[in-house]
């Protein structure tokens, strides 16, 4: 099959050769149109999702989709609600980034004190923190 167009959702279209089916009597069972033809229409980024669902079915990606789910839920509704995430005091958008990537350093810190102890923890953050006022590299 030949690609042939993408329109503008982002969905390529796959034709085969009219020659390969011209002279079959059983078009319309191997999906053949009355030209012969065989059209198949895939999203752009079709392969990466099937990637990422087949990731998701494996043992590790079961055990982690759920947990990821409750974690993520929970910390981001504990930081709007506890950590002033609701508004924002900084205007821009790496203004903005900075502090949010700030504040959950801090919330993560809060979670691996117990697991890690204090001293691995603020070493941790220390490396963390100038990753966090670098100015963004566009692409």
């Amino acid at each position: 099959m030949r690609h042939t167009t993408t329109d503008r959702k982002g969905k390529r279209t796959y034709r085969t050769n009219p020659k390969n089916f011209a002279n079959y009597p059983h078009k319309a069972l191997y999906g053949a149109n009355e030209k012969g033809q065989k059209i198949l229409t895939r999203h752009i980024w079709q392969e990466h999702l099937d990637l990422a669902e087949q990731l998701r079915k494996t043992e590790r990606g079961k055990g982690v989709c759920p947990r990821r789910k409750e974690t993520i839920e929970r910390l981001f509704g504990d930081a709007k609600k506890k950590r002033t995430m609701r508004y924002s005091q900084h205007r821009g958008l790496t203004r903005v980034a900075q502090w949010v990537r700030l504040k959950y350093v801090a919330m993560n810190l809060k979670i691996w004190q117990p697991e890690l102890g204090i001293a691995l923890a603020f070493l941790k953050f220390t490396i963390y923190l100038p990753f966090i006022y670098q100015k963004p590299q566009l692409s």
